[in-house]
């Protein structure tokens, strides 16, 4: 969607997510100028929105909602320096707890004045951004660097962008970040390690038909290993770039198999799940999913390379580690993970002893869902959670959890 407002003409997105982020961004685009309708559903039934690049951007000094969504609290500014004048934005009273200072930093080197180093914050952009080298430490999200790619080619001289400091987690995202703005004519050189350097130039309107969220289905697929049946999800891509395919090779390695029928991926486990080491630095939203099928392996897990996650919609290593605790898993955190002493299929001695926690963070609502599946008794407190990203997951879950034999 940011893609098609920064373009050179109008685009028709086909299958555009129905969630909270989703109109979050929506509504950031359009304060800022762009044009975005809906158009009738096409033959799929998918959603269909058009999407009209503004001729210039102007500034939002009412102050822009960003609610807990990252893509929108990191990917908007960098697309709002290009607006002349003073935008703020703010958010979830959660959301200023979350990482912003390098991004921020960055746009301050472009020339941007920033009053904060979170969310809420006001910056003043000027009548021309300077450029193009800006440095930053990227290490504690790899959105930072997505943010700054995107609308790069825009910037008056480009982007000579540089990180310094730890490994950037989940390169995955900033490689589909590349792959999408080459699609779309924009010249970048991404060649030596920890540079992108961008050129100025057009950004070329597209049509597309978005991918369905590999994430999000992850934990349908792990529903079907749980519980010792199988679970298909349609319309998974047979090629792709995004992190969430790493689930089937996550499977893999804890002893559940994997297997394409046409454009349908299926799960399923032969009766036990195996403990293993699991460098999740890539794909790190998984560590949910990962946690919640170490639960029920047998051994131990080690889930490593996400020390970063801490800083996602919540500490996420804390509220795993306090959640599955609290029904008696053997679970501690560790530097830049987690380790998890499973208790088997069967979850023999687990219990529930209170309602297990949100967070107002939909990945954990996802996590309480499947621990569900297996123990008896666990309620969520606030499922709301999951309409971040998917807000019909309950009908979902209930429609699979109706097609399973001897359930209701």
């Amino acid at each position: 969607m940011l893609l098609a407002a920064l373009a050179d003409g109008p685009s028709e997105l086909t299958g555009l997510l129905d969630a909270r982020d989703t109109r979050l961004m929506i509504a950031a685009l359009r304060q800022l100028g762009a044009s975005i309708e809906d158009l009738p559903v096409d033959a799929d039934g998918s959603p269909v929105q058009r999407v009209l690049p503004p001729e210039h951007f102007v500034a939002a000094p009412e102050g822009i909602d960003c609610g807990l969504a990252g893509t929108v609290m990191r990917f908007v500014p960098p697309l709002a320096a290009l607006a002349p004048g003073r935008t703020s934005f703010f958010g979830d009273p959660r959301a200023g707890q979350r990482p912003m200072a390098p991004l921020l930093d960055g746009l301050a080197q472009l020339g941007v004045h920033i009053d904060a180093a979170a969310l809420p914050f006001t910056m003043d952009a000027p009548a021309r951004l300077g450029g193009p080298v800006v440095t930053i430490d990227s290490s504690a999200s790899s959105q930072f660097i997505s943010a700054l790619l995107l609308p790069a080619a825009r910037f008056p001289q480009g982007i000579d962008l540089r990180h310094i400091g730890a490994a950037v987690p989940s390169l995955p995202h900033i490689q589909m970040t590349a792959a999408m703005l080459r699609d779309r004519g924009v010249q970048l050189d991404d060649h030596e390690l920890g540079r992108w350097i961008v050129r100025p130039g057009p950004i070329t309107a597209r049509d597309q038909r978005i991918e369905p969220d590999l994430t999000n289905a992850a934990v349908f697929l792990a529903a079907g290993v749980l519980t010792g049946g199988s679970v298909a999800v349609p319309g998974w891509p047979m090629l792709t770039t995004q992190p969430g395919d790493l689930i089937r090779d996550l499977l893999a390695r804890m002893g559940a198999t994997t297997e394409r029928d046409g454009d349908r991926l299926r799960a399923r486990s032969d009766g036990q799940l195996r403990g293993t080491e699991l460098d999740l630095h890539a794909a790190s939203e998984l560590t949910p999913v990962a946690a919640a099928l170490a639960t029920f392996a047998a051994g131990t897990t080690t889930i490593s390379g996400v020390a970063h996650i801490r800083g996602h919609e919540t500490d996420r290593l804390a509220a795993i580690s306090a959640e599955l605790s609290s029904i008696g898993v053997d679970v501690r955190q560790t530097a830049d993970g987690l380790v998890i002493t499973g208790a088997g299929m069967t979850g023999e001695g687990l219990r529930p002893t209170r309602a297990l926690l949100s967070y107002d963070d939909h990945r954990l609502a996802h996590l309480a869902a499947l621990v569900g599946l297996v123990v008896p008794g666990v309620l969520v407190d606030d499922i709301g959670a999951v309409g971040k990203t998917m807000p019909d997951f309950t009908d979902r879950w209930q429609a699979m959890l109706s097609q399973t034999v001897g359930m209701p």
